[in-house]
């Protein structure tokens, strides 16, 4: 999977996260906001309060694709972080993948990030294991019917306490019990460094595999911009590069700035990532 040494350095495509990032903006004048600053794709957590077609109708005016976003997670006002492991939920994790299916499709999103869920302390893991397998499996088959990827995220207990998957191993072990070919992790640098850390060797661990459907990145540990804070993304990006990496790079962080200007004030990281690959 590595790329071969006689070929240029391309640098991964960069995908704006347009639930946090351009704050700045209502929510469908960031489409516009990303593609003046030369992003030409966009994902966000859900998509649900706007008609697909208003979504749709954004992302051809300003020539952008959609990579990604969730499907429900149940009620989020009042803490919930997906359905998938929940035991007595599956009609309703039901419903929500066929509605984030029509979305995809009205989209043209090639995936769809199903969350866990918060486990119940009151649950046995065996239990929590068995449904998240299970609505996992369902979950695939219909989304590979439809040309979709359905992808799992490792989330840092410290924002989202409780959350059922932490860990890469434990979210590629759920994805050999699952045995569908169309299943893949979402690999957020952020979280994954905030849990285990040694960011460079899970990459060269993972993205070997073929299993790594997305990778999001931000600062640590405020999620700020990615030159901002402990993570050294100007190693791990060309890092990308060199192990064959051909997907999209989230960038879902909170700009250090929210007035106006302030996102597009915060994205000289990225100015100069394009400059390394023009000098390389």
């Amino acid at each position: 999977m590595a790329r071969p040494d006689n070929i240029a350095r391309i640098m991964p495509r960069f995908a704006a996260n347009l639930s946090l990032l351009y704050p700045e903006h209502a929510f469908l004048d960031r489409f516009e906001a990303a593609a003046q600053d030369g992003f030409t794709a966009v994902e966000y957590l859900f998509p649900y309060a706007y008609a697909a077609a208003d979504l749709a109708a954004c992302l051809r005016t300003h020539g952008l694709q959609q990579v990604l976003f969730n499907a429900p997670p149940g009620d989020w006002d009042a803490g919930e972080r997906g359905l998938a492991c929940l035991p007595g939920r599956e009609a309703e994790f039901r419903q929500g993948v066929a509605l984030a299916l029509t979305y995809a499709q009205a989209l043209a999103c090639p995936r769809v990030h199903l969350m866990a869920g918060v486990a119940p302390a009151d649950m046995p893991p065996e239990l929590l294991r068995a449904t998240y397998v299970d609505n996992l499996r369902w979950a695939v088959r219909q989304a590979a019917a439809q040309g979709v990827q359905v992808l799992i995220e490792p989330i840092n207990p410290r924002d989202m306490p409780g959350y059922y998957l932490n860990r890469q191993d434990v979210a590629h072990q759920v994805l050999a019990d699952v045995a569908e070919p169309n299943l893949r992790v979402l690999m957020d640098l952020y979280h994954c460094q905030i849990v285990e850390g040694d960011l460079a060797s899970k990459l060269r661990r993972y993205l070997p595999t073929g299993r790594v459907g997305h990778i999001q990145i931000a600062g640590v540990p405020q999620r700020h911009e990615p030159d901002v804070g402990e993570v050294n993304y100007a190693y791990l990006l060309p890092l990308l590069d060199e192990l064959g990496y051909t997907g999209w790079v989230g960038c879902e962080y909170r700009p250090q700035q929210t007035d106006p200007g302030g996102t597009h004030a915060g994205l000289t990281w990225l100015k100069l990532a394009q400059a390394q690959v023009k000098q390389a």
